[in-house]
This record gives structure tokens, sequence and C-alpha cells, in this order.
């Protein structure tokens, strides 16, 4: 085993150990440090890593973040301006919440990392995005899809596609695969992407739709299903937290809910698959991944997860891989092609050379618009398949 890949890998323990130890708040640097010199004389940089490993949306926030630790285990030097660098990533617990999202987000600042990635979940991307906006850092959201995310901050890049056209292709699926004439919308109260989700889908879908909103912390929904039941709805559009889909999936499967649930990029999770497994529940999910993409990542990535007894942890506990993980791991990709291009770990620097950097990853092809957005135009639709064990391909959609 090469050297390298030795000090990798004694890094990918301890940054799996940074991700648990930000629920506290901790990260993997002192506080204190910027990018330079290390105590053994290389030179490093710092890459921020803005994620929710606590919270509802910790379990999609914990396989995000694995992409990025794993890219980090394969790459963990970039040569900058002439010279090489460890990547050193510093973790910051957003906690899932808009309160908390701005500390964790002031927590990166104060490690003078030079640019973050970040975070799964568009509500506290939104709530952290002026705190690097205002210290002239640039984050590059991974699936974080709602608008508001880049809208009015200049330092907010993103690699994923976004919720008008997400809210759009599942719209369209519901009416092409299920010829479905009326639609039940359910998200939770006050929750950005959740409740942007239901208004892009609604404006596309052509038939009737029936919504609900449900309160924070809710956890008996069987009031939503039966009403969804009585009204005579053809589909059910959740696009909710991991938190509360796992409820509704496995409430539908205890009561053989024969309407099919469809659920945008947060229910690709393998704990939602699991909430399904043994019944016959008809669940669909858009997604940026599916795999068999690339099977050089996917053999690589499955053989990192069986390895590490935390990293499978945060899997959900099997090595199936998300399309939130593989966004992770091209949007570390990302990060070192702008830190290449700027030739420098100044962050002024790399927000400058971000918006001309192109990458080809294991998601497709990934380059920025004027708004710092990705230029998007595929979604995948998975499906659990008849056992509900794994997830297979449906299709894959584009919008005009």
């Amino acid at each position: 085993m090469k050297w390298n890949k030795v000090l990798a890998l004694a890094m990918t323990g301890a940054l799996s150990l940074g991700l648990l130890s930000a629920c506290s708040g901790g990260t993997t640097s002192a506080p204190g440090e910027g990018d330079g010199d290390s105590s053994s004389g290389e030179k490093v940089v710092r890459i921020g890593v803005f994620e929710p490993s606590t919270g509802d949306s910790g379990p999609g926030g914990k396989q995000e973040a694995l992409g990025i630790q794993y890219a980090n285990y394969e790459t963990p030097t970039v040569d900058i301006g002439g010279e090489t660098y460890q990547v050193e990533l510093v973790m910051a617990d957003n906690g899932s919440t808009t309160d908390k999202a701005p500390t964790a987000a002031a927590e990166l600042v104060n490690q003078n990392v030079s640019l973050v990635l970040g975070s799964y979940g568009s509500s506290v991307s939104i709530a952290g995005g002026p705190v690097f906006d205002e210290a002239g850092l640039a984050a590059i959201g991974v699936t974080c899809t709602n608008p508001g995310v880049t809208a009015g901050n200049d330092y907010y890049f993103r690699i994923c596609f976004l919720d008008p056209f997400q809210g759009t292709v599942l719209a369209n699926f519901a009416e092409d695969k299920f010829s479905a004439k009326k639609a039940y919308l359910l998200g939770e109260l006050g929750n950005e992407y959740d409740q942007g989700l239901i208004s892009y889908f609604e404006q596309a879908f052509s038939g009737e739709v029936v919504k609900d909103s449900f309160p924070t912390n809710t956890s008996d929904f069987s009031t939503y299903l039966n009403k969804a039941v009585s009204e005579g709805c053809d589909v059910i559009f959740c696009p909710v937290s991991v938190a509360y889909s796992t409820q509704i999936v496995k409430l539908a499967a205890d009561t053989n809910l024969e309407i099919p649930i469809l659920g945008s990029d947060t229910l690709d999770n393998n704990m939602v698959l699991e909430s399904a497994a043994g019944s016959n529940v008809q669940l669909y999910v858009s997604t940026f991944y599916q795999e068999g993409g690339s099977p050089e990542f996917d053999e690589g990535i499955k053989a990192w997860l069986n390895e590490d007894a935390t990293a499978m942890t945060n899997n959900g506990g099997n090595d199936t891989i998300s399309g939130l993980t593989a966004m992770g791991y091209d949007a570390y990709y990302v990060a070192l092609e702008a830190l290449k291009a700027a030739g420098s770990t100044d962050p002024g620097d790399v927000k400058a050379a971000l918006p001309g950097v192109t990458y080809t990853g294991v998601s497709g092809d990934i380059a920025f618009d004027e708004q710092g957005d990705a230029i998007r135009d595929t979604a995948y639709i998975k499906t659990a398949d008849n056992q509900n064990v794994a997830w297979t391909l449906e299709t894959v959609q584009t919008v005009e």
C-alpha cells in the first residue's frame, strides 16, 4: 500500500470520528489554525464541510459527507500553484435547523477554510449563506435544491439540479406513469424545501391537487394518509425529511396503502427503503445518481464502506450507494478543481476561479451558470424493487 494511501486511511478514520464529534460542534482542526504548513512541515489546505450530523436531516447529511470523505481518502492531496497540499476536511454540524446553521457556518469561517461544501438541506444552506457571503468565503452546495440558496448570494454555488426542475420532473412522471388526475401533496409547515417543491409540483401538474402541511415534530400521519385515500388521490407527493418520510412510508406499509408515494431527493435514503421492506408500498424518488452509473466508483466506495464500521453506520448500516454520496464525491473534486484553477488557497481567489470550473463526475457533467447554479437537465427516477429491499432505476427523465 502506498504511503499516501496509508495516511489517507488514517485521516479517514479521524474524519469519521470528526463527523460524529460534530454533534457537539467539534471539528477536525484546532481553533485558530489556518491553511499553510502542518506540524510535519507539509502544506495544508482546509475545506469546510457544512453538513447536519444531528437532527431530522442528520442521516442525509452523513451520507452526503461520506462521499466527501471517500473522495478525500482517494485523493488526499492537490497541487496548488506548483506546490502539493494535503487536503484537510473541517466538519461543522448545522444541526438540521436554521437557528444553528449560522453558528456552524461561523465556525468554518473561523477555521480559515479556503471554501465550503454543503449543506444537505436547503433551509440550513439559506440560513448559513449570509455568513459565508459576509466573510467572502465561497460555498458549493451539494444537494440543496431550493432556488433561494444562491439567490442574492454571490458566494453560494451548487452542483445539483434545482427544485423547479425536480418538481416538474415528478409531476410529469406522475402523469406519465400513473395517468394521475389527482395528487395529494404533503409537507412540513414552514419548511422552505418542502413547500417550495410542492409549489413547483402543483404548477407543473395538469390535474387537481389536495394539499396539507403538518406541524413540526408530528409523529402520527394516519390522518393525512387517510385523507389521501378518502379524497380519491392517484398519487401522494411528500418531499419531506428522512425522519418524517420513514414514518410515512412505514405507516403506508403497515396499512397496505395502495396509492403510489412519490418523493424527492430527500427520500433517496436506505432508512426510507427499509421502512418499506416486506410490503407492497409503491415508492418512487427522484435523485442524482443510481448504482451502475460508474462501476469503478461503486466498487471503490463499497469496499471503503465495508472496511470502516463508522462509515457503514453513517450510511444506514449497509453499502447501498445514495445519490447524496455520489454528489458529495463529485463536490469534493469540483473543490479541488477550483483550488487548482485559483493557484492559491486564498478564499477570494478560489471564489473568483469557481465560475469557470467544469468537471465531469460520476453524476455527470458539472458547470455553473451566471447565478452559480449547476447546468443540469437530467434526473434519475428510481423505485424500490418488488421486495422493497433495493433501489432499481425506473427511468431517466429530462425537462425541456
